[in-house]
C-alpha cells in the first residue's frame, strides 16, 4: 500500500489545505526538480534532494523527474491508473482488519487490561524514567518484560488512532463516500486536507515501523518475533531468577 501510494503521490507531487487544490495554489509539501536540480520543500524550507527526491537516475541510467524514485513504487514504471487499482484493492483489506483487530480488542479487554496506562503511569516522573531507559536500552528484566510500559502503550494507542486516521482520511478522498457520508469532509476540513493528514500518518506509520523493527533487534530478535506471532513470551533463565 505504501508503494503504491508512492506512484499516486508522483501524479501530483504537492500538498494543500482545505477544499481545493491545483498547480497555481500554495501547497505547503513540494516535491520537485528545477533544471538539473531535485529539491523537497516544505513550507519556506527547501532542501536540494538530487538522485534521490524529485530527481534521479533509473537503472539503465536515464534522468526521471519523478517525485519518488520506480525503486519505491508499486508500478515502477508510471501508471497512476495501476497504482490506485493496487492501492484501492489492499485498502479494504486493511481496513476490515483494523476495524476487527479494533473490535476484538475491546471485547476481550486487550485495550483495557494490556493497553490502557494507568492514571500513576503518566505522572512526569514515570513517563521520564521511561524515557531514560528506552534511551539508554535498559530494557525491563523478569516479570516486567511480560507487560507493556507505559512508553508502549501509549505507542501501540497511538498506532491504532493513526490507522484509524489513514482509513478515514482515505474514504474522505473518494467522492463516492463523500457523496454517502459528507461528514467525513467537515471532519477533516476537506479533500486536500485529508490527503495532507494522509501523507503524514504514512509516514509516521513508517518512521514508527522502522524504531519498531530497532527496538525488536536490539532486545532480541528470536523472542520477540516469537512472541507477536504465538503470543508467549519466554524469559531467560537469568532474568527470572
Amino acid at each position: 500500500m505504501l508503494m503504491s501510494g508512492l506512484m499516486i503521490f508522483n501524479a501530483h507531487p504537492r500538498l494543500y489545505w482545505g477544499e481545493y487544490g491545483a498547480n497555481p495554489d500554495p501547497a505547503w509539501l513540494e516535491i520537485g526538480s528545477k533544471g538539473r536540480e531535485g529539491y523537497l520543500r516544505v513550507a519556506d524550507i527547501r532542501m536540494t534532494t538530487t538522485g534521490t527526491l524529485g530527481l534521479w537516475k533509473d537503472s539503465r541510467g536515464r534522468l526521471n523527474s519523478r517525485a519518488f524514485p520506480d525503486w519505491a513504487t508499486i508500478p515502477s514504471t508510471y501508471s497512476l491508473a495501476l497504482s490506485r487499482r493496487w492501492h484501492l484493492t489492499f485498502a479494504w483489506l486493511f481496513a476490515v482488519g483494523v476495524g476487527v483487530y479494533g473490535l476484538w480488542s475491546l471485547m476481550n479487554g486487550h485495550f483495557r487490561r494490556d493497553l490502557l496506562p494507568r492514571l500513576s503511569e503518566l505522572s512526569p516522573a514515570h513517563l521520564w524514567r521511561d524515557i531514560k531507559r528506552h534511551a539508554t536500552l535498559n530494557f525491563p528484566k523478569g516479570a516486567a518484560a511480560l507487560s507493556y510500559n507505559t512508553l508502549q502503550k501509549l505507542s501501540y494507542i497511538g498506532v491504532f488512532l493513526m490507522l484509524t486516521v489513514l482509513v478515514l482520511t482515505g474514504l474522505t478522498m473518494s467522492p463516492a463516500v463523500d457523496a454517502i457520508w459528507p461528514w467525513l469532509l467537515d471532519l477533516f476540513g476537506g479533500r486536500q486536507s485529508a490527503r495532507s493528514i494522509h501523507f503524514i500518518a504514512a509516514v509516521s506509520m513508517v518512521l514508527f515501523l522502522v524504531v519498531h523493527l530497532l527496538m525488536v533487534l536490539l532486545a532480541g530478535p528470536v523472542n520477540e518475533i516469537r512472541s507477536m506471532i504465538t503470543g508467549r513470551f519466554r524469559l531467560r533463565e537469568e532474568d527470572s531468577q
